[in-house]
């Protein structure tokens, strides 16, 4: 038989920073590839051409699974996602066509942890304040007080995996960590507590919630009129998790005392512009899970994910399985 095709939506830079050359490595031992040859993200039609033929598409988080991909490649298989991610592929229409939909597991969680332990830091001690002041070349910046971690509080709303590993790091430096979730029960040293204590007494409220329909602008006007004047909201989960027009009028009336942000409204879940340009706000570019460890683990998953599938083996990550009609198909 001839061999699985898959194609890869990456873009060149996506590939040099989100699916590196062990990954491309691994999937080509295994299927043919092809590549997306253009500098951007594929829109779906230009998708749907360039994957005529193929049984397997691996996709970046910014390429739509919409409902006219697979209505528009007979010959797909298998819809996988290299994040865990899966908002924006139409998982039903997957299943309608007997498409198979997996994703990748999180193995981005030191990372995000540790760049909110950064963002932290850069709040309490005016990092990102001093280097600014400095890279202008203006006189030497005058000195604020700082906070320093140990002894603060922070707030962690959401006890998944990062909000776990990030509890550990927390209480490490000797802060006191409570956390807000109705799904999860914590054990001392954390303290659980209802959002409204939490948002009252944390120095540092930061947002890790499954990102759905229930936690949509779950840090709204009201949440923020909570928290203390002195604290600052840290998000590097998702941008769905907070009302930004809220934030931005919290900021302006000096409701609290900043924000700390690598996610946002903006396209890719990247801070919108309006707010990362402020002095108040501390903005990254979605970038806090992109270290070599954390790309590196997804994008081999999903190449693992594509060897399985070719051996007529479900890897971990599949959502759909019941409804992947097509599935007898990879098998070599």
């Amino acid at each position: 038989m001839p061999p699985v095709r898959v194609f890869l939506t990456h873009t060149p830079e996506m590939r040099a920073n989100y699916y590196g050359k062990r990954a491309l490595a691994a999937l080509r031992a295994v299927a043919e590839v092809r590549l997306n040859p253009l500098d951007r993200a594929l829109g779906t039609a230009e998708l749907i051409e360039r994957a005529q033929g193929c049984e397997i598409v691996i996709s970046d988080r910014q390429t739509p699974g919409e409902a006219a991909v697979f209505e528009g490649l007979p010959d797909l298989c298998v819809f996988e996602r290299v994040a865990v991610d899966i908002r924006n592929i139409d998982v039903a229409a997957a299943s309608r066509a007997g498409v198979l939909v997996t994703r990748a597991s999180p193995g981005f969680v030191p990372a995000v942890a540790e760049w909110i332990v950064g963002a932290m830091v850069d709040a309490g001690r005016h990092v990102s304040h001093y280097a600014g002041a400095y890279r202008a070349g203006a006189a030497p910046p005058a000195a604020r007080m700082g906070r320093q971690l140990r002894g603060a509080t922070i707030g962690i709303v959401g006890y998944g995996a990062i909000g776990a590993h990030l509890a550990d790091l927390a209480l490490a430096l000797g802060m006191r960590v409570l956390v807000h979730d109705p799904y999860k029960t914590v054990a001392p040293p954390l303290v659980q507590t209802a959002l409204a204590a939490l948002l009252g007494e944390a120095d540092f409220v930061v947002p890790l919630a499954v990102a759905n329909e229930e936690t949509e602008n779950l840090i709204d006007a009201a949440a923020l009129t909570q928290m203390k004047r002195t604290a600052w909201l840290v998000n590097a989960s998702r941008g769905n998790l907070v009302d930004e027009t809220a934030l931005e009028w919290a900021l302006d009336e000096k409701r609290i005392a900043g924000a700390a942000l690598d996610v946002g409204r903006a396209p890719d879940q990247m801070p919108s512009p309006h707010l990362a340009r402020r002095a108040d706000v501390i903005a990254t570019p979605h970038i806090a899970g992109l270290t070599p460890e954390a790309i590196e683990h997804q994008a081999l998953e999903t190449a693992r994910q594509a060897a399985a599938l070719i051996r007529g083996e479900i890897p971990p990550g599949a959502v759909n399985v019941g409804q992947a009609t097509k599935l007898a198909r990879l098998k070599r």
